[in-house]
């Protein structure tokens, strides 16, 4: 074994600049939407140290932290990945032991992981890393969090007073496996004390042989004595304590595997690994893996995750694979769309009617009966209560609602009470209104609707004259014709339009746009599924990568966002909903605009989405970013806690 050898699959990049990929990661960032490939690929292909160095750079050349852009810009395990191969091995090390004692439970399998594996020098570290990070001391923290024989043990690795590797106390080898032989299988009960001062204490070396010289005496290995005598976390961490003395590289490929057996992946454990063992041994990491495992890490990997794993294959090669086969999977998945707001079983709209008028009548407004009646009454339902309370107490109800409420939640509850084509075309003429224009809400409705609902909506917009919606240089322009194909793929045809795209793309940047416009604004999504999937047979690299590269400004994020939608409708809702909250201020127009759209459409599936992308629900989102009767309608219509 060369000691000199680097043995992780990320290096010193040559010809380093830190100026210039500040520049670069900048550029990625600007703009709605962010050139997730270009951060990927840049990140991925430089060393920690040269990251730090970017980052020094970023911050004298635009005042700005990279981490705090890279976060607000990034979204779910995308942003974990990447901020965390940004951070310092300590400071990585400090947020994950962070987050896995804070809140209700303890994540003591994370706990376990890193202070059985690390070094004395990135012990000590890690300690000076959380105290500079969170202001506290990790050993107090730990100590708060955790109990019995398992805290112990914590508190001994934390010290980071391990005898260095080339110490071998050659007269204590046999001594010291007959008093771990005699504190456990010898008595009757076992003395833990004996097992947490030597496993934490001596040398790796030295361990090695004491373990070979246990099983002599023994009769059993230190592990099977371990499982025999001791239990719960306390049995956990002694084991992973004894894997690591014995091979680093294959403790780190058994977590690998658990972390990706069975139903689910433990994401947390898998990029913790990727991101910490990348420079290190990630390479034995490997090999460990294949000789174990009979199978290679990367098709693991690939077998067990989804399109949002692709930025895992930079620790691996063959990108265009994983990028088909989740095209493949994404065509072949069927999903029971489900909102959160459905009609109101004992449906009286004349009740309904007098109890709104009773809630605004006189000196001071009943929110909480508004509130409760909108939001419990499918839009079928609240169009009928409008036509009744015209016809009963001829007024009109939006006028009386407007005039009794205000701000977000008078927002939020008009928007409820029109019709989906009313509220799409209310929300087109808002985002054009004024001096500039959302393009976010134009290409998000655009892209979303129907054919039908674009038509209702152009209808409701003008008597159906869509063409005043957009300026002619405005990139979806096709869609707003509601002329999309409808009908699964057609598998010949599909292949003629991969094959086009692709053509495309090696020709004129005119040419590009029209041949993409063409193709994705008028194919039905079923058939998109499979024209995308066959595109990385083309072109040896997935869609999205090719319209971040090649195209820019407006158009580029109407066509990334046909992307999204074909791909997952409620998870690309999901990252709008969170771009939404996330950060400094709430776009509080793009908040309610998608609750009120999708609440009996899909926000059922959005909700999940949201969860599985940014480990929180969005009902504590919500909680977290709003408040008063605007929060609380807020999280009825989103209809629960996950």
């Amino acid at each position: 074994f060369d000691k000199g050898k680097i043995l992780g699959t990320i290096a010193d990049q040559p010809d380093f600049d830190a100026g210039s990929d500040a520049e670069a990661l900048y550029n990625a960032m600007k703009g709605f939407g962010s050139d997730r490939e270009a951060i990927l690929d840049l990140i991925t292909s430089r060393s920690n140290a040269q990251r730090q160095k970017i980052r020094a750079a970023y911050k004298s050349q635009y005042g700005k932290d990279l981490i705090d852009d890279l976060k607000y810009e990034l979204t779910g395990k995308f942003e974990r990945l990447i901020v965390g191969l940004m951070r310092t091995p300590a400071y990585h090390d400090a947020k994950e032991i962070k987050d896995a004692i804070k809140g209700a439970g303890t994540d003591e399998k994370c706990l376990i992981e890193i202070l059985a594996s690390r070094t004395n020098e990135q012990i000590h570290n890690l300690v000076a890393a959380y105290k500079d990070a969170y202001g506290r001391d990790l050993e107090e923290d730990v100590i708060g969090d955790t109990s019995g024989h398992f805290r112990k043990m914590l508190i001994v690795l934390l010290q980071g007073t391990r005898e260095e590797d080339d110490v071998v106390s050659e007269d204590l080898v046999e001594q010291d496996a007959q008093d771990l032989y005699d504190a456990g299988e010898a008595q009757w009960g076992t003395d833990e004390a004996k097992f947490i001062m030597l496993l934490g204490n001596r040398s790796v070396t030295h361990l090695q042989l004491v373990f070979d010289e246990y099983e002599k005496i023994a009769e059993k290995s230190i592990e099977d004595s371990i499982k025999s005598e001791l239990s719960g976390d306390f049995e956990r961490l002694m084991l992973a304590v004894v894997q690591c003395i014995r091979s680093k590289p294959m403790f780190f490929a058994k977590c690998l595997y658990k972390s990706m057996k069975g139903l689910g992946t433990a994401d947390n454990t898998l990029i913790r690994i990727m991101v910490s063992r990348s420079e290190t041994d990630m390479l034995d990491i490997r090999e460990c893996f294949r000789l174990r495992y009979e199978k290679s890490l990367y098709n693991m990997i690939q077998d067990d995750t989804s399109g949002e794993y692709k930025p895992f294959i930079r620790f691996f090669p063959e990108a265009a694979q994983i990028a088909y086969k989740m095209w493949e999977t994404s065509s072949m998945t069927k999903v029971q769309l489900r909102g959160t707001v459905r009609p109101y079983q004992n449906f009286d709209p004349a009740s309904d009617a007098k109890a709104l008028r009773k809630a605004m009548k006189g000196f001071g407004t009943d929110e909480d009966t508004i509130i409760d009646i909108v939001t419990q009454r499918s839009n079928a339902q609240r169009q009928e209560i409008r036509r009744i309370f015209k016809s009963l107490l001829g007024r009109d109800l939006m006028a009386d609602l407007k005039s009794e409420l205000s701000k977000n939640l008078e927002r939020l509850i008009l928007g409820l009470m029109m019709s989906p084509a009313e509220f799409d075309a209310k929300m087109m003429k808002k985002a054009m209104e004024g001096a500039g224009t959302d393009e976010h809400s134009l290409i998000e409705i655009l892209v979303t609707r129907s054919n039908q609902e674009i038509q209702e909506m152009c209808a409701a917009y003008k008597n159906g004259t869509s063409t005043q919606f957009l300026h002619p240089n405005t990139g979806p322009q096709f869609i707003l014709y509601g002329a999309r194909e409808e009908g699964p793929a057609d598998m010949a045809r599909a292949l003629e339009d991969a094959q086009e795209l692709a053509d495309a793309c090696n020709s004129e940047s005119d040419d590009m746009e029209d041949k993409f416009m063409s193709i994705l604004c008028t194919r039905s999504f079923p058939h998109l599924r499979r024209v995308f999937q066959e595109f990385v047979r083309c072109s040896n690299k997935d869609i999205e990568q090719i319209i971040k590269k090649e195209m820019s400004g407006d158009f580029k994020n109407a066509m990334f966002a046909i992307v999204r939608s074909v791909k997952n409708q409620p998870s690309y809702f999901a990252d709008r909903l969170y771009k939404a909250m996330k950060g400094l201020g709430t776009d509080d127009r793009a908040l309610i605009r998608i609750m009120v759209s999708r609440s009996e459409i899909d926000l059922f599936n959005i909700r999940k989405e949201f969860k599985e992308t940014h480990e929180a629900s969005l009902h504590e989102f919500i909680q977290g970013d709003t408040s008063g009767d605007y929060r609380k309608t807020l999280l009825i219509i989103c209809g629960g806690e996950d």
